[in-house]
């Protein structure tokens, strides 16, 4: 009979820790939270200093039930719900439904499940955290007025079933926001001159920089002709040469912020689907022999704190796999970034030696994906500087400058193993000059201008909005990735080539919220709150005293938007055909799966079709049919002949409305890591990468 009963939240992690623990322990699973705040109401007793209503949640009855059971025979009961505030919670309520005294050693926090950091855990209950029950009661209790109140507003004034929160509702401010910049945006022209220069037998490029020493912009196609009219010959002369060392740090190991941007850079991945396999990793895989094994630490986390005893073990295994040059000169302490709590560590693999290689066999492929990113990541953070030695060279043509610029890796550091993605520029790499001394001559093979516009701000793809609402300090780690969720199920937001674009009901909702509730969308607004729900957690404020402030302006408010806000009318959009079956129009309606084509004698007719989307190309193979966007099963756009099955034409990249001036082909539109390439899809025509 077991002596001790441990409690976590979900039955991957109970099987393993439980095998660690031995045979006087018995683990259960509560399968998140067992307690809650009612669906049906809001919970809250306002007149009553906010006083709390908590229920048992629908359908955990049976398991709260066998966990009262086994609590009465148990001689004592750990707690071990995941380390945040969420946690903290579920253990708060779990101590009181069984009758555990939540002053006594029963709470147990591990960061990852390995055999010698859960033995190690048990060596250290405390007691249950208030002041983080108390941050994480303060959030819910804050979202439920907000939600509670707003939502039904919303309902009765613009549509049925939206929602109404603090965090999703800045979300889709910041799209919206982001929407209007675009549309306002004038571009402006300017002009580049790019260079070929020989010397010798190289060639190497350089670009124009300016006129008389000074740099200079070329705004027009008359400042590149004054440029061009001020030299002469095809000679240039290498008026200055610097030559420097630069040395480049790698990037700390990952917070969840970082590692979803990373996930979504380098794998494609959406920040849910990052955390779903975060979570799979960090529970544990069955490793056949080793029995299951937690590979991740908790995932959960804003700090990029790294244990000395994994520094030690990193440390250990770059010097047996690179050498002791590849040793991060002095660990250091990490720096706390601002708005962190630091609560635990960053995400790091369990184990340095645990080679993403070795575990091929007992992970999916997307497991092993993002395995060996954090793997990566978290090795290249303990490693040495990458050493660039870097060149600039100035040359002179009259009273022009040409300025040509090269690096070269003298030494690679942490970049053998894994370099840092980016948004916005090309991962760097090796971009040789000759040897070039002041003095010198140069030929010049070619010059070309370029015409070019200034583009507008770049929509939000998932990784820049969850990098800007940490910035912000909007939201925490475990609450990104269901935002995201929320606003895209809602019908706020929708993605267009990954990139969120509001739609016409976000835009509606987020004006009607700005003119009655513009502190639920002010960014300062809602980071000052993120703050003081770390002050809670901290015990530096009462969680009553912030939601009584928040409440006492915002019920003002409520009160006038029930009085002044009017109805919003949203018209079905008409989609310009019939109904093929009753002869009325069709429109257009959004839902779950996004926009779809139906009767507008509904509920009389129930004729329903997908949307078919012409692109405004004929097929290049049947030269009878329209090329129309389709979608895999995996919501995949690709692009065939609507007379399929007739017509077998497919691809993958946009065909566009002209052909290729070279050979007459088809020109496609094909998509890259950094932007659009116009390219043709017979020979090598390329036209100008756009961002």
């Amino acid at each position: 009979m077991a002596e001790f009963l441990v409690i976590v939240e979900s039955p991957a992690k109970a099987k393993t820790i439980e095998r660690y623990l031995g045979k006087k322990y018995k683990v259960k699973a509560s399968m998140g939270h067992v307690i809650d705040l009612p669906k049906s109401q809001m919970g809250v007793d306002i007149e009553n200093n906010f006083d709390v209503k908590y229920i048992t949640i629908r359908g955990k009855g049976p398991v709260l039930k066998e966990l009262k059971t086994a609590a009465k025979k148990a001689k004592k009961v750990y707690l071990a719900a995941d380390p945040d505030r969420e946690g903290e919670a579920i253990a708060w309520h779990l101590a009181h439904s069984l009758n555990v005294d939540v002053n006594s050693d029963c709470r147990v926090v591990f960061n990852e499940i390995t055999k010698d950091a859960i033995k190690e855990s048990f060596k250290h209950p405390r007691a249950i955290n208030t002041d983080l029950v108390d941050a994480q009661q303060a959030r819910r209790v804050l979202d439920r007025l907000v939600g509670y109140n707003i939502s039904p507003l919303l309902w009765k004034k613009v549509k049925k079933g939206l929602s109404a929160g603090r965090v999703q509702s800045v979300a889709v401010r910041l799209i919206n926001d982001r929407e209007k910049e675009i549309k306002a945006f004038v571009p402006e022209e300017y002009w580049t001159i790019n260079g070929k220069f020989i010397k010798g037998k190289e060639t190497f490029e350089a670009f124009f920089y300016g006129v008389d020493g000074k740099k200079k912009e070329l705004n027009s196609e008359q400042d590149v002709n004054s440029v061009l009219k001020g030299m002469s010959g095809d000679h240039f002369k290498v008026a200055s040469v610097t030559k420097k060392e630069r040395r480049r740090n790698p990037a700390p190991p990952f917070t969840t912020s970082s590692l979803q941007q990373e996930a979504a850079r380098k794998l494609n991945f959406r920040a849910k689907k990052t955390m779903m396999l975060a979570q799979q990793l960090y529970e544990g895989i069955d490793l056949g022999k080793e029995g299951t094994v937690g590979l991740i630490t908790y995932m959960r986390t804003d700090s990029t704190r790294i244990s000395e005893v994994a520094q030690a073990e990193a440390k250990n295994y770059i010097r047996s796999a690179y050498g002791e040059q590849f040793l991060k000169e002095e660990a250091g302490k990490e720096k706390k970034q601002t708005n962190s709590q630091d609560a635990h560590e960053a995400v790091r693999p369990t184990s340095a030696f645990k080679e993403p290689a070795s575990l091929k066999e007992f992970l999916t492929r997307d497991q092993l994906r993002l395995y060996k990113l954090i793997w990566e990541r978290f090795l290249a953070s303990q490693m040495a500087q990458a050493v660039m030695d870097t060149m600039s060279v100035d040359l002179i043509n009259g009273n022009v400058t040409f300025r040509a610029t090269g690096s070269k890796i003298k030494f690679p550091g942490f970049m053998k193993l894994y370099v840092e993605g980016t948004d916005d520029q090309v991962e760097e790499k090796d971009r040789m000059l000759p040897d070039l001394k002041e003095g010198d001559e140069v030929k010049k093979a070619d010059l070309e201008p370029k015409q070019h516009f200034t583009q507008p701000p770049p929509r939000y793809t998932e990784a820049r909005l969850v990098k800007t609402l940490e910035e912000l300090g909007i939201g925490r780690p475990s609450t990104y990735a269901p935002t995201l969720d929320t606003i895209q199920k809602r019908g706020y937001v929708a993605l267009d080539n990954k990139r969120f674009v509001p739609t016409e009901l976000g835009e509606i909702v987020i004006d009607l919220m700005m003119e009655f509730f513009p502190e639920i969308l002010d960014v300062d607004f809602t980071a000052k709150m993120e703050q003081n729900l770390d002050d809670v957690e901290e015990g530096k404020m009462k969680w009553v005293e912030i939601i009584s402030d928040f409440y006492e302006d915002f019920e003002k408010r409520l009160k006038k938007a029930e009085l002044e806000m009017q109805e919003v009318e949203i018209k079905d959009e008409p989609a310009g055909e019939d109904c093929e079956n009753c002869g009325n129009p069709m429109v257009f309606k959004m839902g779950r799966f996004g926009k779809f084509m139906a009767c507008s004698n509904f509920p009389d007719c129930r004729n329903t079709k997908a949307i078919v989307k012409h692109i405004g190309v004929t097929c290049p193979k049947c030269e009878k049919g329209q090329v129309i966007e389709r979608k895999s099963k995996k919501k995949r756009i690709f692009y065939g002949c609507d007379r399929f099955p007739e017509c077998d034409f497919l691809s993958w990249d946009k065909p566009l409305p002209r052909n290729c001036p070279k050979c007459d082909n088809v020109l496609i539109e094909k998509k890259l890591k950094k932007g659009v390439q116009v390219q043709c899809s017979s020979c090598d025509y390329k036209e100008e990468q756009q961002s």
